[in-house]
């Protein structure tokens, strides 16, 4: 056994980024954590140039954000490094909650079968961003460590950045700057910027143990256990031997005495009940905080991840939310910075994720009033539920000990075209897609490994297509945006995937057959039935039959062409 020792990144002169007048950048990102890296690997795969600035030289110190869910995973498969993070990270699917010593609730995340990816790994925050900047650098983008930013000004077409290096300080530009700097955000404290919410008074202690353990790779949750009476305490398993648990303190603990190994070792013998030998890689203590800015996008400055919002770590929605930030945020971008849309398309950005931050907050509070009540109301409810979930099962369903992240269902995103069809199912317009078994030229895929590079349209047929169709399909494109690049911007063209129940012989394009029927089960499917893709993967629209006209019109408001219009 031995703790993990954290990698040192270079540092280089900012020599070639020091002039005067400043440099001016197309895109800067401000955070090389989790979310500024996503967004700058996604920035690099659109062909944009991108800047990383960086204040450290090092990972995160200690395993942060554990739990990386089923839609992180997809999104990370398409960022490049999926495969790498799930052959480290630990999968699972169950959950169980406890009672005293007692199973009172058990849940799965992926219930069905026909998915690429587990409902959950668990992977210390420290390996995923070694694998995000090892990607970020083999794209090309600049990452500079040790260049902290100490103040930023706006302005109507650019921002204006004040960059401290061990070298000395300069400034630079950039025509769109990214903040992802965390939950204390220095940028947004330095811009004066409002967060509101609620800090929940309760204390949490981190231990991150190194043993060798036979427990299950599942979360485990106790509320009031005989080893910690009258609190709670979650296990998860990690990479390397290396265990989370988390124990509730109150609101009274001296945070600075809790850390003390003399304090911290005695809990962890009392929960685990023998003499195995252990070590303390890391402790911290935490509180609950759930709140976001009002308005993430402020002009120029677009912010993402846990600066734009925080919540309680139970329910693991800190870094899952933050990646679905930068999976919407970067297609946006990247056409307004192309001149294909308008930067009204980035407003979108802004409702969207607000939106998907107050649902994440609301149920984190809901969860968080449930393991920390703090009224009487919500302690003898949490008390009754508890209860009676051990003898009855209508009651195991209340029982909440962190409802784990889903993505969020943008259905009132203005980018979706409304559903003029009846159809069944989940595959709603603003729903993320659904993954499902596929075969591509004869060899087994899976269909978001097809998506998500790009709008696409998804056609399913048991017949090829007349000529007359794809001559159609052709004509589907959109030239938009009103920027001075408008003139010279190449058009939106859609790509077209055609789905299939078996292989179709169609001249110059590949056809996805449905081998088992999953995907025209899941996307409510028949001849016919056509779905307009986004480059995130989220359903744009969907009709019954094609309609080249009725495609154009969606693929306009999914580029944000009506925004600001009447």
């Amino acid at each position: 056994m031995g703790a993990y020792v954290n990698p040192i990144y270079p540092y280089k002169s900012p020599a070639d980024l020091m002039s005067t007048p400043p440099q001016r950048k197309p895109l800067i990102v401000i955070g090389a954590g989790p979310v500024g890296l996503a967004a700058a690997i996604d920035a690099r795969l659109q062909g944009l140039e991108v800047l990383v600035l960086d204040d450290d030289k090092t990972v995160s110190v200690g395993s942060r954000a554990v739990c990386y869910a089923k839609r992180s995973l997809e999104i990370l498969d398409r960022l490049g490094i999926a495969d790498e993070a799930c052959g480290l990270g630990v999968s699972w699917n169950i959950g169980r909650t406890f009672l005293e010593e007692d199973e009172v609730y058990q849940f799965n995340l992926v219930p069905d079968a026909g998915h690429k990816r587990p409902g959950m790994i668990n992977l210390q925050q420290y390996h995923v961003e070694e694998m995000l900047i090892a990607r970020a650098l083999e794209l090309g983008a600049d990452i500079r460590w040790q260049h902290k930013v100490t103040a930023v000004t706006p302005h109507d077409a650019h921002a204006t950045l004040t960059v401290e290096t061990p070298e000395g300080t300069f400034d630079i530009e950039a025509d769109w700057l990214v903040v992802a700097d965390g939950a204390r955000s220095p940028i947004r404290r330095h811009l004066g910027l409002d967060i509101e919410g609620r800090v929940f008074q309760d204390r949490f202690l981190i231990a991150d143990v190194i043993m060798k353990a036979d427990y299950p790779a599942e979360r485990w949750f106790w509320f009031d256990p005989p080893f910690h009476p009258n609190q709670s305490v979650l296990l998860h398993k990690q990479s390397n031997n290396v265990w989370r648990i988390d124990f509730q303190l109150g609101w009274d603990a001296d945070p600075e005495e809790e850390k003390k190994p003399e304090k911290v070792i005695p809990r962890l013998k009392a929960m685990l009940g023998d003499e195995r030998p252990f070590e303390l890689e890391w402790v911290s203590i935490y509180t609950f905080q759930c709140r976001r800015m009002t308005d993430f996008r402020h002009g120029r400055v677009l912010f993402a991840g846990d600066a734009a919002h925080q919540v309680s770590p139970f329910g693991a929605r800190g870094a899952n939310s933050g990646f679905q930030d930068a999976d919407d945020l970067m297609w946006k971008l990247s056409l307004v910075i192309k001149g294909q849309a308008s930067e009204k398309l980035l407003d979108s950005y802004a409702h969207d994720r607000q939106f998907a931050a107050d649902e994440n907050i609301m149920n984190s509070t809901r969860s968080t009033d449930f393991i920390t009540p703090k009224s009487r109301t919500s302690k003898t409810f949490r008390n009754q539920v508890l209860a009676l979930a051990k003898h009855h099962p209508f009651a195991r369903k209340l029982v909440n000990s962190g409802r784990l992240s889903m993505p969020s269902f943008l259905t009132g995103s203005v980018l979706n075209t409304p559903d003029a069809d009846t159809f069944e199912g989940n595959m709603v317009p603003g729903a993320p897609m659904d993954d499902a078994p596929v075969q591509l030229n004869g060899q087994d895929a899976w269909l978001l490994n097809q998506v998500g590079k790009g709008f696409q349209v998804m056609l399913f047929v048991d017949a090829p297509l007349s000529p007359d169709v794809l001559a159609q399909l052709a004509d589907v494109s959109w030239h938009g945006g009103s920027t001075p690049l408008r003139a010279i911007a190449p058009p939106i063209k859609p790509t077209l995937l055609i789905v299939a129940p078996s292989p179709l012989d169609i001249p110059g394009m590949n056809v996805i057959v449905d081998t088992q029927g999953l995907v025209a089960k899941r996307y409510d499917a028949q001849p016919g039935t056509t779905y307009l893709l986004r480059p995130d993967q989220h359903v744009a629209a969907r009709w019954r039959a094609l309609d080249a006209a009725k495609l154009q019109t969606a693929l306009a408001r999914a580029i944000g062409a009506h925004i600001g219009t009447a």
